[in-house]
C-alpha cells in the first residue's frame, strides 16, 4: 500500500519559512517524479516544484527563488523548503509522486502565511 505523508506545515508570518516534508512508503521515490502542489480555497490544485528521478528540478514562476525542492532518497522523503513566505503563498500542500502510468497523493498539509 502507497503512503505519502506531509508534514511541516503551520502559521508563519510573512517573510518566514518553513519546511515541509513528504514521506514515503510503498514506494521506492527515487524511482519516481516527485512534485510539489498546493490549493488555496476557491483556486485550482497547481503544481510549485518538481524533481525528477535523476535530481532535476523545476518551479512554478511563484515559487522561483524562494522555494526549493529536494529529496533524500536513502529515507524515501522529499522536502520543499520555502522561504520569504507571502499571503499568497497560503494554501494546502499536497505531495505526488507521478510515473507515465499512475500518480498517488498524500492527505496534504496547511500552510497560512498572516500577520
Amino acid at each position: 500500500q502507497v503512503q505519502l505523508v506531509e508534514s511541516g506545515g503551520g502559521l508563519v508570518q510573512p517573510g518566514g519559512s518553513l519546511r515541509l516534508s513528504c514521506a514515503a512508503s510503498g514506494i521506492t521515490i527515487r524511482f519516481w517524479s516527485m512534485d510539489w502542489y498546493r490549493q488555496a480555497p476557491g483556486k485550482q490544485r497547481e503544481l510549485v516544484a518538481v524533481i525528477t528521478r535523476g535530481g532535476n528540478t523545476n518551479y512554478a514562476d511563484s515559487a522561483k527563488g524562494r522555494f526549493t525542492i529536494s529529496k533524500d532518497n536513502a529515507i524515501n522523503t522529499m522536502y520543499l523548503q520555502m522561504t520569504s513566505l507571502k499571503p499568497e503563498d497560503t494554501a494546502i500542500y499536497y505531495c505526488h509522486a507521478g510515473n507515465l502510468n499512475t500518480g498517488y497523493w498524500g492527505p496534504g498539509t496547511q500552510v497560512t502565511v498572516s500577520s
